[in-house]
């Protein structure tokens, strides 16, 4: 007979928060991870005798859960933290923009390895990713803006894929398509582009799949509604547009809904990213098609653009998930937080406290995140066959005081101080706040360097 292989670790000890809607929990158990990085198995109470593993972690007295699953961020912006203060949507994209629109290839890939360690080092060990395309933004009035007529340069979004992977980071990447007046040959050949470029990395684990970066938001015509589901089809991809976010402009934002029926874009693989001013007949008909939405509670305040109707839009039957959006208008990529953000402001606008309960906010923010973007089947759960993306938190440092609930405890009471360790596929990517990639400072000093030459290059001393 065979030996069964070793698996190359054993966490035990823990309470586990699995998010497995297949089985109760929370629980004291243990789990081990095979060498492709997944888990192999999860049971309670104590491993048997003898079960041998390379490397085991005793978690005495600590929460073990899921990483967090951002399903709608900005990596690039990592190193334009702090600007556009006071400003909604386009006056803050304008701010934040006039460094990135000097960038270049090498420039953007340094600032997205910079956003996606960020994430590793907070907890956040998967997310979906909007590139930025290189292209001119500008914002003609607080409702109305649009970006420069372009094609995006396939290499300089390239570049933003090569650093998630380089940074650990797992990921779906997600490009911006042709913009304003376009040939739609022209238009398809940079998707075929981008998606040959992208297979290099089908086999890479931390990479989960391509997707659209959707703006019918800012377009001037629903061509740019036809060219995305054109996309879409052509790549068998995603959708996520930025829609319905800010709160100016309401009536003519929309209208734009009809672009997106019209041309035949509603379906399971349309995620709207913000869905924030809504009507109770769009919900409706964007939930029938099986629609999912992002929801991304910080940046919304951060930027005034409002709170979601995040109870009708579930009770509608959508598929929702949580994102950190820019690390330029959430600042502190912190999803602890960001939970928290989320559940008290729906409670604090709704007066009630049972309109997001804590055990869901969680949900959301992992499971829930993974469950719309379609990866679920590897990431967002502690389940045998996904990945072993997980946190390791310890409620006694600083303590919390006695655990009454554990989801209770996890969710209102630990913070990023309470985080000990973040692994991903197995593999111990921090330890506190302190990467274990010997090149994280490296990343830390050319994302400074060239933050600082493209100020001046913006701003000449």
């Amino acid at each position: 007979m065979t030996p069964l292989p070793v698996p190359s670790l054993l966490v035990h000890g823990a309470t586990l928060l699995t998010l497995d809607p297949d089985r109760p929990d929370p629980f004291v158990g243990w789990f081990t991870v095979g060498d492709d990085g997944r888990l192999s198995a999860v049971e309670e109470g104590a491993p048997p005798s003898g079960t041998a593993a390379t490397r085991t972690v005793d978690a005495t007295g600590m929460i073990v859960a899921p990483g967090f699953v951002s399903a709608h961020s900005h990596l690039f912006t990592s190193g334009s933290r702090g600007l556009g203060m006071d400003q909604s949507l386009y006056g803050w994209i304008e701010a934040m923009t006039a460094y990135t629109e000097k960038a270049d290839a090498e420039d953007i890939y340094w600032t997205t390895r910079h956003g996606a360690q960020d994430f590793l080092r907070n907890g956040i060990t998967t997310a979906y990713d909007f590139t930025d395309a290189g292209l001119v933004f500008e914002a003609t009035s607080s409702s109305s803006s649009s970006y420069s007529n372009a094609v995006p340069a396939v290499e300089y979004q390239h570049a933003q894929l090569r650093a998630k992977a380089d940074a650990g980071l797992r990921h779906v990447h997600s490009v911006m398509l042709a913009q304003g007046e376009f040939d739609l040959g022209e238009a398809l050949a940079h998707v075929d582009e981008t998606v040959a470029r992208a297979a290099d990395y089908a086999d890479h684990p931390t990479h989960l799949g391509l997707a659209v970066s959707g703006t019918v938001q800012w377009a001037d015509s629903p061509a740019t509604a036809e060219l995305e589901v054109a996309a879409m089809r052509r790549a068998g991809i995603m959708n996520q547009p930025h829609f319905l976010e800010t709160p100016h402009g309401i009536a003519e934002q929309q209208a734009k809904f009809g672009w997106y029926r019209d041309a035949g874009a509603l379906g399971p693989d349309l995620v709207f990213g913000h869905f924030i001013q809504t009507s109770p007949e769009i919900i409706a008909e964007a939930a029938a098609a099986g629609c999912g939405m992002s929801w991304q509670p910080m940046s919304n305040g951060r930027l005034a653009s409002g709170v979601a109707s995040i109870p009708e839009i579930r009770a509608a039957g959508m598929r929702v998930g949580v994102g950190l959006d820019d690390q330029s208008c959430t600042d502190n990529s912190d999803p602890f937080a960001n939970t928290r953000f989320g559940m008290y402001l729906l409670r604090a606008t709704r007066n009630d406290p049972s309109v997001m309960p804590v055990r869901d906010m969680l949900e959301l923010h992992t499971r829930g995140s993974a469950e719309i973007l379609g990866v679920d089947e590897h990431v967002g759960t502690l389940r045998v066959g996904r990945y072993a993306d997980f946190l390791v938190v310890d409620p006694r440092d600083p303590d919390t005081g006695p655990v009454w609930d554990t989801y209770g405890t996890y969710v209102l009471a630990c913070t990023l101080r309470n985080l000990k360790q973040v692994w991903s596929g197995g593999r111990l990517v921090a330890e506190g706040s302190t990467l274990t990639d010997p090149q994280a400072g490296q990343v830390s000093a050319e994302t400074h360097a060239r933050m600082r030459r493209l100020a001046e290059a913006v701003s000449p001393s």
